[in-house]
């Protein structure tokens, strides 16, 4: 019988969501990568109990993760939540999404329609047993349908008890405002936006999507982090055979030049004179944006989760240290 360390909550670090009544810790667990079909599930438990010993609340799923077994990812959810982890349901914040394509047919999809997300949330909810999750997505921004229709179907997923708060992903500051309105309109409590966002991969800040996060008290949880891992100390040496560069598992592989093997070894001296590894120096600097209220991790293993964690020991950064980070990302 699982029974979580007594003292997780003096681990972590939790923020207001926008200005909701919610907090999420700093540190949340993705549930993308590795907790699908083809994971081992004694693996998958073991990392779901580590996150919540270090008082990592929040597990993020979607209905698509777990892919080529969309809802796989759900369904292993459902499995460490029946071995035990239901009877801490109340401690824990549960997020999922929809609108990516799910199931054959004009109705799974990709997209943002009434009919696809009320029927995905049903699904997701009974391969998860829940009778509720805490945060429900929509998952990307749908140009053929409504938005008006996509913003009653959130709405009406939170009047049916079926979901506490909603939220958008991949949305950008100008699609946000539309829906965001909309949202004031019919009182939804829509409280959050999951962008990508990483010293690599700075789009929020261009488009202003986290100076309007702020202004209009929106949270931001952010996904990739690591820019896919790119930002860990596992490839600033080279590419491990067994990392997901190494295995062909993520887009970006091609960005590993020699021009960004300098930028990661640079970035990884000033982690060391911080006493930190690169990957928690790079969570540290992606949650010094105030707009930013969680940062989503993914991990093969336990000792991954472990590790990331321990960055919210130090969230801080010094005006050398700002300027010096500046300067390397520049090149």
């Amino acid at each position: 019988m699982y029974t979580p360390d007594e003292h997780r909550y003096e681990k972590m670090v939790y923020n207001r969501c926008g200005n909701s009544g919610l907090k999420l810790p700093a540190v949340s667990l993705g549930f993308w990568k590795n907790f699908g079909h083809e994971g081992c599930y004694a693996n998958m438990l073991e990392m779901a109990h580590t996150a919540f010993d270090l008082g990592i609340t929040h597990f993020d799923l979607a209905n698509n993760y777990g892919n080529p077994f969309n809802g796989s990812a759900e369904e292993n959810l459902g499995r460490i939540l029946k071995d035990g982890m239901m009877a801490y349901r109340n401690e824990l914040v549960i997020s999922t999404k929809a609108g990516y394509e799910m199931w054959d047919g004009p109705y799974g999809g990709r997209g943002g329609s009434r009919k696809y997300l009320t029927a995905s949330l049903d699904a997701s909810l009974k391969r998860m047993g829940l009778d509720y999750v805490d945060i429900y997505y929509h998952h990307l921004p749908d140009h053929e349908t409504p938005v008006e229709e996509t913003a009653l179907a959130l709405d009406n997923a939170v009047k049916q008890g079926k979901a506490l708060y909603v939220g958008i992903s991949n949305y950008n500051s100008a699609q946000a405002a539309e829906i965001t309105a909309i949202f004031r309109e019919l009182k939804t409590p829509f409280i959050i936006n999951q962008p990508s966002y990483s010293m690599l991969n700075r789009w929020i800040e261009s488009d202003g999507l986290d100076k309007w996060a702020l202004e209009n008290g929106v949270g931001i949880s952010v996904y990739s982090p690591l820019y896919q891992g790119l930002l860990t100390d596992k490839y600033i040496m080279g590419v491990p055979a067994d990392s997901r560069i190494g295995k062909g598992d993520t887009w970006i592989g091609g960005e590993l030049d020699e021009k960004m093997h300098a930028k990661l070894k640079a970035l990884g001296e000033i982690a060391t004179a911080r006493a930190q590894k690169l990957s928690q120096m790079a969570l540290s600097w992606v949650l010094s944006n105030k707009a930013v209220t969680t940062v989503l991790i993914g991990a093969s293993r336990p000792s991954q989760i472990i590790e990331n964690a321990a960055c919210v020991e130090k969230l801080t950064f010094t005006d050398k240290e700002r300027a010096a980070i500046e300067e390397i990302l520049s090149r």
